[in-house]
């Protein structure tokens, strides 16, 4: 099972209204789960359909010619995003700041677990896209860095 099967498994999740999805092929299995809360169910899906306009007018104030180089680092997961690792810490990365491969930019934490999100690349950030304690869906950027 490729990267791309299991996003289209996610898609189909968010699309039909699921909760789980559980698959097996040639005895790799794979489960998608997610947790709906009744008053929390509404504004995610809200604030993860403004999102991409969101990034849309971030990138779209920042000139063509310099938003060809950037590249972004995605959110791997639906979650909730924290700049920091706690709420008194001081964030991981910030607008200007060099960062190297494996580099940990943020957390996204996904069903009371807290995931640390790594850079891919070295370089340096030049924008934070996500509000911190923002809820993040798949393959939303985060960040925009200069390599």
């Amino acid at each position: 099972m490729n990267q791309r099967e299991i996003r289209r498994l996610a898609d189909l999740l968010r699309e039909y209204g699921l909760t789980e999805i559980e698959i097996e092929r040639e005895g790799v299995r794979v489960r998608l789960r997610r947790e709906l809360a009744g008053p929390v169910a509404a504004p995610t899906a809200a604030a993860a359909s403004a999102a991409p306009a969101q990034v849309e007018s971030v990138a779209s104030a920042m000139p063509a010619a310099s938003q060809a180089h950037l590249l972004t680092i995605e959110s791997p997961m639906v979650g909730t995003f924290y700049r920091a690792p706690s709420p008194d810490a001081q964030p991981f990365v910030r607008e200007g700041d060099r960062v190297k491969k494996g580099q940990v930019v943020c957390i996204v934490e996904a069903m009371k677990l807290m995931n640390e999100i790594e850079s891919k690349v070295a370089g340096r950030v030049m924008k934070v896209l996500v509000e911190n304690a923002q809820p993040v869906e798949y393959g939303q950027p985060l960040f925009l860095l200069e390599p």
